[in-house]
């Protein structure tokens, strides 16, 4: 696992290093200096409005497998796992946690690991959806598929990653049938899936809400209708197992899109980073949750025993 993990890590570095070699490191500067106050309140509330989100969907998903989990809690939980996923290796360790825990909490950490991961299958679902139908519908960003010369290197650093997240799911063997059982309960359950795909499509426009604030924020002045493509396309990329705190595919396909349509590949390069940075800020208030957890646990560790007075 430790050596998957940094083959993807590495993987992922040299698809940025391709990209910046390209294009400069400009972009990636402009990407930086662009962000303002405005843009980071903005990623706050809309961050507060998807992890609500995503909780929600959580808490749906683990009460139809029999589990009780409260919205509030289920919040802190996420927002504290998007922050460690945002700062830590892998970017799947803060949902390991989430779900080990809830599933201690609940007496069967399989079936709360199973809850976190169906919850999460849900919102690839909507992305993978969302995003077929955009690639369908829309020539110009389909033809972005057919890459011009100049970005074979990104190509294959994405070729790779979907390679990689292919051999990924084909060692997935184990617990399927228990697996499929909970996602008949969880996800497709005629009182499951409605609200399922309603909290999946509100938490997926907020991303999409962030990333046209990034482009914006960058300089961006094209038609948001034209944007929203681009924007999809370059998230449905994230869900490759292949970046570093998010960094990697997303702004190689961002700099594909926006050139091959005529925007210019560094502004989309710009994008990219810029909405990179504003999603690891909108993760903040779950450093505050975490720290106190910890202080909580450190309270509860030093404070001393109360020694009954003598008579």
């Amino acid at each position: 696992m430790l050596g998957s993990s940094r083959v993807r890590t590495a993987a992922a570095v040299a698809l940025l290093a391709v990209v910046v070699w390209r294009l400069g490191a400009g972009p990636v500067v402009d990407g930086l200096r662009a962000l303002d106050l405005p843009a980071v309140l903005a990623a706050l509330g809309i961050g507060a409005a998807t992890t609500v989100c995503g909780a929600a969907r959580w808490v749906l998903v683990a009460r139809r497998l029999g589990m009780e989990l409260r919205l509030g809690p289920a919040v802190a939980h996420c927002y504290r796992a998007l922050f460690l996923n945002s700062v830590l290796p892998a970017g799947i360790l803060g949902d390991v946690g989430r779900a080990v825990e809830h599933g201690r909490a609940v007496g069967d950490v399989g079936r709360g690991a199973r809850a976190v991961m169906l919850e999460k299958v849900a919102g690839q679902i909507a992305l993978v959806v969302v995003g077929t139908v955009v690639l369908v519908a829309e020539p110009a960003v389909l033809g972005t598929l057919s890459l011009p010369a100049q970005v074979w290197g990104p190509a294959l650093g994405v070729l790779a990653a979907g390679a990689l997240l292919a051999a990924r799911v084909r060692r997935v063997r184990t617990g399927l049938g228990t697996l499929l059982a909970d996602a008949r309960r969880g996800l497709l359950a005629r009182d499951a899936w409605p609200g399922v795909a309603l909290l999946s499509l509100a938490a997926l426009a907020g991303y999409l809400g962030l990333f046209l604030v990034a482009a914006r924020t960058v300089g961006a002045t094209a038609p948001t209708a034209q944007l929203l493509p681009l924007l999809v396309l370059a998230l449905f990329v994230m869900g490759l197992p292949v970046n570093v705190g998010g960094f990697g595919p997303r702004e190689a396909v961002a700099a594909v899109a926006f050139g091959a349509v005529g925007l210019g590949a560094a502004q989309g390069l710009s994008a990219a980073v810029a909405y990179g940075v504003l999603t690891v800020l909108s993760t903040l208030p779950g450093g505050l949750v975490l720290l106190a957890g910890i202080l909580a646990r450190t309270r509860r560790t030093i404070r001393p025993a109360v020694v009954p007075a003598t008579p």
